[in-house]
């Protein structure tokens, strides 16, 4: 490849990577796509050196080979994991391997703009983190209780109206069908020994009119309200009858929001707040690799456009 490269680490069906790959072709920047969890060891290739620079060497995928040393930025999407072939020990070896190898050198490239770094998303996923340090920078956090004792869970259902909500958005079959475990509201006569199996997040639940997702890309930041029916709690279970309006970002919210990202090394992040009949907005979660692809078109905000900008320029630009 000739100039400098854009790595897309992603699995292979990304609509909302495929969108910034398409910008970043249309502005003539060379980008390599892969997925490390899948293309390594084949058909990708590393060779990568120690050097007075830092690393050097290449990394080939097929006919495609970009110099290691030259890589302007590296969007973090979402690769799939390192994982063995089979339950082998050789296999599970390699697995680990691979990681720590690709996976290293992929996180230490010189002069490279990580939007974001795998180890600050890694480290931004944990929701007890999040809600500890949107409460350090300002920001209103509703009563949470993570626990996995049912008499404290009993106790703190009967003090509000509240909800529970998964830690961590992973895979879930129902009856082999993928299925999403959303916010939901629970009452303490539903509470029983179950609770004691792992940890749980209760949350109070916050009287909302309005939902809203604050995406930030850099220091832009494009923020959408989201309506939903009367008495929907979780407006990711309800994408049908949803309506959307783009919105300013008060100023106070948005200093919030950068300092947030800031404090967790993040070039992006998705927000969630719940926003009251009087204007408060309370903090959610962010997902530090969250979707955005179709807020853009039903917003009419140029989220791709931001996203491009930073990859190619390893900096935001300012309207």
């Amino acid at each position: 490849m000739d100039g400098r490269p854009v790595l897309v680490s992603t699995q292979v069906e990304d609509a909302t990577a495929d969108l910034v790959i398409t910008e970043l072709n249309q502005r003539r920047v060379p980008v390599l796509r892969l997925d490390p969890g899948r293309d390594f060891p084949d058909p990708a290739v590393l060779s990568a050196r120690m050097g007075p620079d830092g690393w050097s060497g290449v990394l080939t995928v097929g006919q495609r080979t970009v110099d290691l040393g030259s890589v302007r930025a590296l969007y973090h999407r979402r690769p799939n994991v390192y994982a063995p072939d089979d339950d082998s020990q050789s296999s599970k070896f390699a697995a680990q391997e691979n990681r720590r190898g690709l996976g290293g050198v992929l996180a230490s490239l010189p002069g490279c703009l990580y939007l974001s770094h795998p180890q600050s998303i890694a480290r931004a996923e944990y929701k007890p983190v999040q809600l500890a340090t949107a409460r350090r920078f300002g920001f209103m956090v509703p009563a949470t209780l993570i626990t996995s004792d049912p008499a404290e869970a009993k106790t703190f259902t009967a003090e509000q109206p509240t909800l529970y909500k998964p830690l961590h958005a992973a895979d879930y079959d129902v009856g082999g069908e993928p299925a999403g475990i959303w916010a939901a509201p629970v009452e303490p006569g539903e509470l029983d020994h179950a609770v004691s199996r792992c940890a749980h997040l209760f949350q109070a639940q916050v009287p909302k009119t309005a939902d809203v997702r604050a995406v930030v890309v850099g220091d832009r930041v494009f923020c959408v309200r989201i309506k939903s029916p009367p008495g929907v709690v979780d407006w990711r279970a309800h994408y049908r009858n949803l309506s959307y309006e783009a919105m300013a970002c008060p100023e106070e919210i948005r200093s919030g929001l950068l300092r947030f990202l800031a404090d967790f090394g993040l070039g992006f992040g998705a927000f969630d707040f719940a926003v009251t009949a009087e204007g408060a907005w309370w903090f959610l979660e962010c997902n530090p690799n969250g979707q955005w692809a179709w807020l853009e078109a039903a917003a009419d905000l140029p989220i791709t456009a931001a996203m491009a900008d930073l990859l190619e320029n390893g900096e935001a630009r300012r309207d």
